[in-house]
């Protein structure tokens, strides 16, 4: 077989790269008429006449098994769980939690007062009960976030109907508990809204034929008076329906200074930004690259996505900068440099309090935050003590405090709420373990790719375990949209895997954001195969360690991530005996005229350019898809109700393979959107059958 040429080749030589991966010529399948584009048609009856098969003869085998019911009852308690730190937003004096428990599925929305919060004696007020809105209104409502105006007695609440990315958006009276009578409704539709002031909002929304972007967004921005039909609405700026989107985001800063920005997204990584004003919107002078992360001290807060030459100066991709907003719109803005990340840094988050900046991000993939401090025009930093490895997250930070939270957690630590005053973090409360942890060893390992370059992974294991090829191993990654991969606690991982067990690997690939932009353009369009190659080398290092071995191995992605399983299927299929392929992108030769598909060009390439269609039909894993005798049995899943992402690529996928006469698992959840599910049972459910699946395949 080929993988013992390979196992060979890794014992004689520990430290060689790994050989680069020629995607593999595309086979005649890739040119010829697609035969199950009737699975394509969402609510099609022959379409979900196939899926409930598919589900029933799957569901059969999964939870038929004995030892279903103890991994759902495991997954149950992990999803109702009430330790759990109740995060959210701070305005006004108030701390504004969105909550789920077994009392609550869907969920309630409620605020406490900042002192009872930050003392860890929350005081709460229940604000909306979703579930009694969705029991009074016959509706599968899903909470999809609020968005108050400056007062923040007002939000516009947004309700997704099981899931879906489009939402309804109705405006709430935060005092009075209620929604306002004749106030503003938007229909369901993938909108974009911002208030400008307590009587008019910016909305983007389906405005009615022609007025949606090709990947199904809005592209004309429009003023709503209270009091006025949503028709009646004044057009601000309009895109073009070749952007991906045009939307709008509103900043506060620390003296309740008010600013609107229109956000014209050319493709998903590229934007024109615009200062709303009452002369209309102004460019304002930024790389097409960068994010507007800020209003601070009458400065726009900014991180660079590449590297940045004005003025004479260049700017590194990355770095964070600062542009006074009287300078903004000029040709020649005044730039100050607040900070640069090394090579192997990055910036994750970046918030605002009323007397300073909290930037949270990594080095090496260890957690780190630090504070930025403006006086005299001059920018001074500091590093926030906080344990050394791990991951921080900003929780919550508001212009109008001095106070701000924050989370740590690493694989086998608990989530821990810290208060932010200036400089100095004090814990406030720490969740219970919810596995025993002390068995386990958390180790970082680097393989090498193909170029050379070093891809760091994590390793969670028993301390006691045998490093001899036999531990059922699951390797995740996801390598794509400048996602980074984080050392977090997850308590399903404990209790369904770690306890059974399993080791954990998850791998830092290339496409993601752990080493900051550049980390993530290097694997874009045609250089794709760099990821490939990345989660390849990976493979090898764990079996090379004698981690695992190919019959113990299984591999895991979900999204973009389940188009990097369906690459890694068709190029190395030898190396693993199981594969998780969720919520997938998975025919690349049509992904963009499916749903949202057509936003991903800045990162696929587009199936209409020669070059990179040439490429895209390389990789593309449906139309490739040639089974060996090295294939694994895998477990797609998908939702009907996912917008995002088409469930008719895990369909079309599942079904040739069946015509191919290659044994595979299927799941299509009804509801739940692109997270495959809508409420805390349906959130265990799946994941029960997911480590039902990898139980079967790599420990039994």
């Amino acid at each position: 077989m080929r993988v013992c040429a390979c196992l060979a080749a890794l014992v004689l030589s520990a430290s060689c790269a790994t050989p680069a991966t020629d995607a593999p010529t595309p086979t005649a399948t890739a040119a010829t008429v697609d035969p199950y584009l009737w699975l394509e048609e969402v609510e099609g009856e022959r379409a979900l006449d196939w899926v409930r098969t598919e589900n029933a003869r799957s569901l059969a085998i999964l939870e038929g098994d004995a030892r279903f019911p103890e991994l759902l009852q495991r997954a149950l308690t992990v999803a109702e769980s009430r330790d759990r730190l109740p995060l959210g937003q701070v305005r006004g004096g108030y701390l504004y939690n969105f909550w789920q428990d077994p009392d609550h599925v869907r969920g309630i929305w409620r605020r406490a007062p900042l002192a009872s919060y930050a003392a860890n004696a929350p005081v709460w007020e229940t604000l909306l009960d979703l579930d009694a809105l969705a029991a009074t209104e016959n509706a599968n409502w899903v909470w999809q976030g609020s968005d108050c105006d400056p007062s923040g007695e007002r939000c516009m609440i947004s309700l997704s109907n099981g899931g879906l990315d489009a939402s309804t958006e109705r405006e709430f009276d935060v005092n009075a508990r209620t929604f306002v009578a004749g106030g503003f409704v938007v229909p369901e539709a993938k909108s974009n809204i911002g208030w400008l002031d307590r009587d008019t909002l910016l909305v983007a929304t389906n405005w009615g034929d022609g007025s949606l972007t090709e990947s199904g967004y809005p592209f004309q921005l429009r003023a709503w008076r209270r009091g006025t039909p949503l028709a009646s609405a004044t057009e601000i700026m309009r895109g073009q329906a070749s952007d991906v989107s045009l939307g709008v985001t509103t900043l506060e800063d620390e003296s309740g200074d008010h600013i609107a920005i229109a956000v014209e997204g050319d493709t998903f990584f590229e934007a024109v930004y615009w200062l709303i004003t009452a002369e209309g919107p102004q460019r304002l002078t930024l790389p097409r690259r960068a994010s507007i992360r800020r209003y601070f001290a009458d400065r726009l807060i900014v991180t660079l996505e590449e590297a940045w030459s004005i003025g004479g100066v260049q700017y590194p991709s990355g770095a964070l900068l600062a542009l006074p907003l009287a300078t903004a719109t000029s040709a020649a803005p005044q730039i100050e440099v607040i900070f640069t990340p090394g090579p192997r840094q990055s910036i994750e988050s970046v918030a605002a309090t009323s007397n300073g900046l909290l930037v949270a991000g990594f080095d090496n993939v260890r957690g780190r935050l630090q504070r930025f401090t403006l006086r005299g025009g001059v920018w001074s930093s500091e590093q926030i003590a906080l344990p050394p490895t791990g991951v921080v997250t900003i929780a919550s930070a508001s212009t109008s405090s001095a106070q701000a939270f924050a989370v740590f957690e690493d694989f086998l630590t608990p989530s821990t709420l810290y208060a932010i005053d200036g400089g100095a973090a004090r814990a406030v409360r720490s969740l219970p373990a919810q596995f025993d942890a002390s068995p386990y060893v958390t180790e970082q390992f680097e393989a090498t790719s193909a170029d050379g370059t070093r891809v760091p992974y994590f390793v969670v294991r028993r301390r006691d375990a045998e490093m001899n090829g036999e531990n059922p191993t699951l390797l995740y990654a996801y390598g794509g949209f400048q996602l980074s991969q984080t050392p977090s606690y997850n308590a399903y991982l404990g209790q369904l895997w770690l306890d059974q067990g399993g080791v954990y690997v998850l791998a830092n690939i290339r496409g993601g954001g752990e080493f900051g932009p550049d980390w993530h353009s290097a694997g874009l369009l045609t250089n794709r195969q760099r990821i490939y190659d990345d989660f390849y080398a990976v493979e090898r290092d764990v079996i090379e360690r004698r981690i695992t071995s190919p019959r113990r191995l299984g591999i895991s992605g979900r999204s973009n991530g389940g188009l990097l399983m369906g690459v890694m299927l068709n190029q190395h299929p030898e190396m693993v005996h199981a594969a998780v392929i969720g919520s997938p992108l998975l025919d690349m030769l049509r992904y963009d005229q499916l749903l949202a598909g057509a936003s991903w060009v800045g990162e696929y390439g587009s199936p209409n350019v020669p070059e990179q269609r040439a490429f895209l039909e390389r990789i593309t894993p449906y139309q490739n898809l040639a089974p060996g005798e090295n294939f694994p049995l895998v477990f797609i899943y998908t939702s009907t109700k996912d917008d995002r992402v088409h469930p008719g690529h895990a369909r079309k996928y599942a079904a040739r393979l069946q015509e191919l006469g290659v044994p595979f698992l299927y799941y299509e959840n009804m509801d739940g959107g692109h997270q495959a599910n809508a409420n805390l049972r349906e959130a265990a459910r799946r994941r029960a059958l997911e480590y039902m699946y990898l139980t079967q395949r790599l420990m039994d």
